[in-house]
């Protein structure tokens, strides 16, 4: 319901609009004074000893972050820079802050999110609710490059170069603050980041226009891989910010979806919940982010869904020049 009245103008907002427009203000308010706080020197702030980029977002929920970090983090990699990430681990509980992601941590201990990035680029992962924490246990792994998986609104680390993603769908729903709306910082704060890239849509303005490229269908027991139309007969069913965009996906890949099933973002999932969901077709599919979740009581007839962040070369060179050329005002060392 909240979903249908940030994005689709459902009649229950402006039923409840004399109660949330207040507190829609007082969070705008709370949002910029905190923000002015931390750059006056009002509050303190932290910068680390080598470049911080920032993958955020203006609006609550998901928006495609997560490729675009790993996206950056692959593309760094090919000029010889090592990425480490940082993120709030958000769905997960450590047993202690800063948490280090290795090969064996489970979306339980640090979040469905770092767990993929980890997984998908080998780079080290720190997970912590204060992300300078996180920083700070990553430069003794060597790290040429912080990127920060969201935290656009984290003014307690500093940062070099923003990068805002937005969802070329659904936009900035109604342009309200939360609650009423899903923003989290004005529009105007657009005019302030580095680089703003649209997922899907069209892209508008000096926005970089970005698509979500699928790959190949994995299983998650035998990792084999399947053209998405050849499976007959499938379930699908997503944990992201925007369950359809994934259904549509399959649509496009001519997949055999019999039944789909949406479920709030980060989902914790109960193994009886998803075999239940499975008896439905004779396949399974699910987002590469869901099945960091479902690896230990996956079925053989599960399978999972990678995509990939694509954009036009000049522009993702343009960002990678940029990140590169803050990094040699930094120097060639992380000591």
């Amino acid at each position: 319901m909240v979903e249908k009245i940030w994005f689709n103008n459902h009649p229950l907002g402006w039923l409840l609009w004399p109660l949330l427009w207040p507190l829609s203000l007082l969070f705008a308010s709370i949002s910029v004074n905190r923000r002015q706080a931390y750059q006056v020197g009002k509050k303190e702030s932290y910068r680390p000893k080598v470049p911080v980029v920032v993958v955020g977002n203006i609006t609550a929920g998901g928006n495609g972050k997560t490729p675009v970090v790993v996206w950056l983090v692959e593309e760094l990699k090919k000029r010889g820079l090592q990425a480490g990430v940082v993120s709030r681990g958000y769905g997960g509980k450590a047993p202690h802050y800063p948490y280090l992601v290795d090969d064996v941590t489970t979306a339980e201990i640090a979040g469905d999110e770092p767990v993929l990035i980890q997984r998908r680029t080998q780079v080290p992962v720190a997970v912590s609710p204060n992300r300078s924490e996180a920083v700070k246990l990553l430069l003794d792994h060597n790290v040429d490059v912080i990127i920060t998986d969201d935290g656009l609104q984290h003014y307690a680390l500093q940062r070099d170069v923003e990068l805002v993603v937005i969802d070329g769908q659904r936009r900035f729903g109604n342009h309200q603050f939360i609650p009423l709306g899903p923003l989290r910082e004005g529009l105007s704060r657009l005019k302030e980041v580095d680089f703003k890239i649209c997922n899907g849509g069209e892209a508008q303005g000096a926005e970089i226009p970005m698509q979500l490229t699928p790959s190949k269908l994995v299983n998650l027991v035998s990792l084999e891989q399947k053209d998405a139309s050849e499976l007959e007969d499938v379930v699908a069913f997503a944990g992201i910010g925007h369950p359809p965009r994934f259904f549509n996906t399959l649509e496009k890949l001519d997949a055999n979806v019999i039944a789909t099933k949406a479920f709030v973002d980060h989902q914790a999932y109960k193994e009886s919940e998803l075999d239940a969901l499975a008896q439905k077709g004779q396949h399974l599919v699910m987002t590469e982010k869901d099945a960091v979740k479902c690896r230990s009581f996956a079925k053989p007839n599960w399978w999972y869904l990678p995509v990939d962040a694509e954009l036009p070369t000049l522009q993702a060179e343009q960002i990678i020049n940029r990140i590169l050329e803050v990094k040699e005002q930094y120097g060639s060392s992380s000591t």
